[in-house]
């Protein structure tokens, strides 16, 4: 479920978010896995999340996580979320059985 803390601490403003899921995608420029929204949340699709690549480089791309987040909101440049407690990060139980058949291949069927 995702929420914002402004309904919980009034002396912030709408920019903490936790439980936004992000899929990891590989960057050809730098050559290092980066984190962008995925769809179906109450945030913008495509927003990325800076997070440091050596909290996520341990499964593939197109893997799914959870994240708490800041929105970082500079004027003149789009929004993006910047991770918090990003050593705490980890795949998205929810999106467990895809995240399985990102890791070992889209024809794979767990045994149940």
């Amino acid at each position: 479920m995702q929420l914002s803390l402004i309904d919980e601490v009034p002396e912030f403003t709408k920019s903490y978010f936790v439980d936004v899921f992000a899929e990891a995608l590989y960057d050809t420029k730098t050559e290092k896995m980066k984190l962008k929204t995925i769809n179906g949340q109450q945030v913008p699709e495509d927003l990325k999340v800076a997070i440091s690549s050596k909290f996520i480089a341990n499964y593939p791309e197109g893997t799914i996580y959870k994240v708490d987040t800041k929105l970082v909101n500079i004027k003149g440049k789009r929004p993006y979320f910047i991770a918090k407690r990003a050593k705490y990060v980890q795949r998205a139980i929810e999106f467990f059985d895809y995240n399985l058949k990102v890791q070992y291949g889209f024809d794979y069927c767990r045994r149940k």
